[in-house]
């Protein structure tokens, strides 16, 4: 219980530290209406577009590396992708309305797709994933929103266990969003204007409520990064002290925030057409 009210405390949105200041430094892509955007390890940028229904691969400076898809529900097209995960080895893309999420290799080769929906254990099936991440453990989890809660899969596709659905009372979800994994393989949970925190084995840790709606959450090795269409703010998970810290933006655009992340001491903001890049001031 005193883990879990530390957790709270460190996490309450009202108390922020000193805000942070980044500056406009460059944008780049050219995209019709991106969903979602990671950064991977070595630096390469997976972008998803739902008009297109196409992913993207590009290096920091936006040149266009790799690209797949196209609409349809065959290996390596999309039906409205709406996020995108990536680590040194693997990409998974949340495949929303052909109910599956693509696994591919950091080439985008594709490799395994996992779905269930019309599998005859109830436990198991997921439909129209909005968001899919990968443990340091092997374990994928998925966000499943037709029957809203988490699914937990091995790297093989078979089913592990659920995770917020109706019985974990204060903790069940009822709007989730989006998921992310920390390096210590918790889970951050986007569900309305609150955040929830399982470990990998799905025990409740905590909670975030925050004041206004939320969009999306990433986390980039040690930082956290939060946003709403208008806000973004950033902890990092590796201090003592983890409390959410405010971004403002010297910049003479106000971006309209689908997604954003630190990486490497910069923040990248993902709007529908492009990326925004900032550095600290």
């Amino acid at each position: 219980m005193k883990y879990l009210f530390t957790l709270i405390l460190f996490f309450l949105l009202n108390s922020f530290c000193a805000a942070q200041q980044f500056q406009y430094e460059r944008s780049f892509g050219n995209f019709k209406s991106a969903t979602s955007f990671y950064i991977t390890p070595a630096g390469i940028v997976l972008v998803t577009d739902d008009i297109t229904d196409e992913v993207y691969q590009l290096d920091t400076l936006g040149n266009i590396i790799n690209f797949i898809g196209g609409y349809g529900w065959e290996i390596n097209s999309f039906d409205d992708p709406v996020d995108v995960f990536a680590d040194a080895l693997r990409i998974l893309i949340s495949d929303k309305n052909n109910h599956r999420i693509q696994r591919f290799d950091k080439n985008l080769n594709f490799i395994f797709q996992f779905y269930t929906r019309d599998s005859d254990i109830e436990e198991e099936r997921f439909g129209y994933p909005l968001s899919a991440v990968t443990s340091n453990l092997g374990d994928v989890f998925i966000l499943d929103s037709e029957n809203i809660r988490i699914l937990k899969f091995d790297l093989f596709g078979n089913f592990i266990q659920t995770i917020g659905g109706y019985d974990y009372g204060s903790y069940s979800l009822s709007n989730p969003k989006q998921l992310a994994v920390s390096m210590q393989n918790n889970l951050y949970v986007i569900d309305g204007n609150n955040i929830f925190i399982y470990d990998n084995y799905g025990t409740a840790l905590g909670m975030i409520e925050a004041d206004e709606e939320l969009n999306s959450i990433r986390i980039i090795f040690n930082w956290m990064t939060v946003s709403t269409s208008d806000n973004i703010y950033i902890t990092n998970l590796n201090s003592e002290e983890q409390t959410l810290v405010k971004i403002f933006l010297d910049d003479e655009i106000k971006p309209e925030i689908v997604s954003s992340l630190i990486f490497n001491g910069k923040l990248y903001i993902l709007t529908q057409s492009e990326i925004r890049v900032y550095s600290p001031l």
